[in-house]
């Protein structure tokens, strides 16, 4: 990931944890639905402060797709 983006995938973390918690998944949980670690989903939802992970469009199109969101809700401002 690069710098310039840190804030951009910061906030699409923010949104998939907050889909993921309306939806009533734990970390643990969802990473099971999406096959991925929970350390992934933590790193992708910025829990754990300053490492940040970026994610494929795969992975985006399978987390829109489990959480039954529409992709371009994780860019929209509320």
């Amino acid at each position: 990931m690069q710098e310039r983006f840190r804030e951009k995938y910061r906030l699409l973390g923010l949104k998939i944890a907050y889909y993921r918690k309306k939806r009533g998944y734990t970390q643990e949980q969802f990473a099971e639905l999406i096959d991925k670690s929970w350390s992934f989903v933590s790193q992708v939802e910025a829990n754990n402060g300053t490492k940040i992970k970026g994610i494929s469009l795969e992975t985006l199109f399978t987390i829109s797709e489990k959480l039954e969101v529409p992709v371009d809700k994780f860019f929209i401002d509320d």
